[in-house]
């Protein structure tokens, strides 16, 4: 394949693959934006059902509360008036009970939100326990004031309290008055307690107005039930002087008493959380999220779920909606709420998309990668045939010119009537022949290698006898260089089973490379030796040796070293492909060891004949 052509596919399989990248960008980014817009909507709606919620609850909570609108009275029968005049009369003797209870609480309420204010750190404490621990200086030292990390509903969030607990217990005193008492605790930048106040509020209720209350709530009730068959309350009155219907004016007079209340006591945060995680549950928003509660301009109430999160959160989308609609002028409030990983969370119910879409992308960088490891491999297997045959054309012109040159000189009559030149031409041909023959039946060895075809006696084989064999056989070569052969056959068990003709082969292979890539001096040794059931022959030169690089290539077919300046090395790169391909078939194996200018090492290890 030519270069211009491969640069042509790599180009077009990256212009491929980077649409493909841009698409997949395209559709997560739309996604995302998809998500997040359901996300806002989901979050909006839940926030107003919340505040539907809330509104609707407060209607109720304090319906049940103003007992005065079950005063009847009676209009059709005369007898009833004087019913109705103790019906109002208690009603009259209760709302002024109640206010002075609501005073009295109002009272401790005021001192309670000023503590509150000045205080951050403040803890109620039961009288019994002021009264047993507190208050006698002797028991002082029992008092525990310690920082508790305590888990939310929300899994891994957990909020601090300060826990007051005796770490003795003593007999208890009970307490001696109704007085409210808090215990202000001080702490150091580690959190360590460095001062305590207690402080004494007024009662946060009259018993005995309490108790008052609920004796003339009983005698009203009993008064209600007997005017309940025809009397009419306070909204029925109203309703028919004014033309309106009852429902209505109820409607309006009671907003117009709920609006009067602060906004701070008209919402518990606790309940508006679990409000909040019930509607977005139901729109599958299963996550952390802080709240905040405005009055105006300030803020009344937060839940912080993370603190940590506080300062990253001034560029997270808020979600707010307006509390009390229904009240007459403007609402009184906003309630917001934001989830410091909102991103998180929308990735998250995207990694059904995000995993398939990943595992496509490295499907396809791993298959171009793949195809391009397959291009210039086989570019590099294609360039290594081109110098096979051009090695194997150089190998077979050699002796077919020869035996041409041989068989035009037998035609010469001069050369003809020489008996001896005439014999000499002839081994010369026949030689020739033999050699090129040899060429032949190694590039057919390696076809039918390659299909698989190739058939292998099994005989047993004395190891030893056949290396020696060899090695005779390339004695005479091995002079002709100068070099020389140490043999140290020690191996007492040398018989195998394999092919004797391709074991030749393969020992012919290696000595026949230490001869070629030889230098100066050569000297190769040769031994065997036997290592548990098997035979390890040895064969280690001096010659010219081969870098990391080379090793991990020399079996490949078509694999030649370069030689650098030594230009007589001549082969066709198969040889030691053959030797390990025949090898692996007759259960041997071959390791090799090599330093550059040092020399190599060829160790082949075969079973032993069991």
């Amino acid at each position: 394949m030519k270069k211009n052509s491969i640069v042509l596919i790599i180009g077009l399989m990256s212009l491929a693959l980077i649409g493909v990248l841009a698409m997949q960008f395209y559709f997560l980014r739309d996604s995302y934006r998809q998500k997040s817009q359901l996300f806002d909507e989901s979050v909006n709606a839940a926030l107003t059902a919340v505040a539907g919620k809330l509104e609707r609850r407060e209607v109720v909570d304090f319906a049940k509360v103003q007992q005065e609108r079950n005063i009847e009275k009676s209009k059709q029968e005369q007898a009833k008036q004087q019913l109705l005049t103790e019906q109002l009369q208690l009603q009259t003797q209760i709302e002024d009970l109640r206010g002075k209870l609501n005073r009295v609480y109002q009272k401790f309420k005021a001192q309670e939100d000023r503590l509150n204010r000045l205080y951050p750190n403040i803890i109620y404490i039961d009288n019994w326990f002021y009264e047993t621990y507190v208050r006698r200086p002797q028991y002082q030292d029992l008092v525990e004031i310690s920082i508790v990390k305590k888990p939310t509903s929300t899994p891994l969030y957990y909020e601090e309290q300060i826990e007051v607990n005796a770490i003795k217990p003593i007999p208890r005193i009970e307490a001696k008055d109704d007085s409210t008492r808090f215990l202000v605790v001080h702490f150091d930048d580690l959190k360590r307690l460095v001062g305590r106040d207690l402080f004494v509020l007024p009662p946060r209720s009259d018993p005995k107005l309490s108790q008052k209350i609920f004796e003339l709530e009983i005698k009203l009730n009993k008064l209600s039930k007997k005017n309940a068959g025809q009397g009419f309350n306070v909204y029925d009155s109203v309703a028919m002087l004014g033309g309106k219907k009852a429902d209505y004016i109820e409607d309006v007079a009671i907003g117009m008493e709920l609006a009067k209340r602060p906004l701070k006591d008209r919402l518990n945060i606790i309940i508006v959380q679990e409000l909040l995680k019930e509607e977005l549950a139901q729109r599958d928003i299963k996550v952390p999220f802080n709240i905040e509660i405005w009055s105006t301009s300030n803020i009344l109430l937060n839940n912080i779920l993370n603190e940590a999160e506080l300062n990253s959160s001034k560029n997270t989308t808020k979600y707010s909606t307006a509390l009390f609609k229904g009240d007459i002028g403007a609402a009184p409030g906003k309630l917001t709420i934001y989830f410091p990983n909102k991103k998180a969370i929308i990735a998250d119910n995207m990694s059904y998309l995000l995993l398939p879409m990943l595992a496509l992308l490295f499907l396809l960088v791993g298959c171009f990668a793949y195809t391009l490891i397959i291009i210039f491999r086989q570019k590099k297997v294609s360039e290594m045939k081109t110098d096979f045959i051009n090695n194997m054309t150089h190998e077979f012109k050699t002796p077919v010119a020869t035996i041409m040159i041989a068989s035009e000189s037998l035609k010469d009559p001069d050369i003809n009537a020489d008996h001896k030149r005439v014999q000499k031409l002839a081994n010369i041909i026949y030689d020739e022949n033999v050699r090129l023959g040899n060429h032949i039946e190694r590039v057919l060895d390696l076809a039918k290698l390659e299909k698989e075809t190739l058939k292998l006696d099994r005989e047993d084989v004395h190891i030893n006898d056949l290396v020696a064999a060899v090695t005779d056989s390339m004695q005479l070569r091995m002079q002709n260089i100068g070099g020389k052969f140490s043999v140290d056959l020690a191996a007492t068990k040398d018989i195998v089973v394999g092919d004797e003709l391709h074991f030749s082969n393969v020992f012919y292979n290696l000595i026949d490379n230490a001869i070629k890539y030889s230098k100066g001096d050569l000297h190769v040794n040769i031994s065997s030796k036997n290592i548990g059931d098997n035979i390890v022959i040895t064969i280690a030169d001096n010659g010219i040796g081969m870098s990391r690089d080379h090793l991990q290539k020399i079996f490949d077919q078509f694999y030649r070293i370069p030689t650098g300046n030594v230009h007589n090395v001549k082969g066709f790169g198969l040889g030691l492909s053959y030797v390990q391909d025949i090898l692996r078939r007759l259960n041997g194996r071959i390791t090799v060891k090599s330093e550059k200018d040092k020399g190599t090492t060829f160790e082949v290890i075969l079973p032993l004949k069991k």
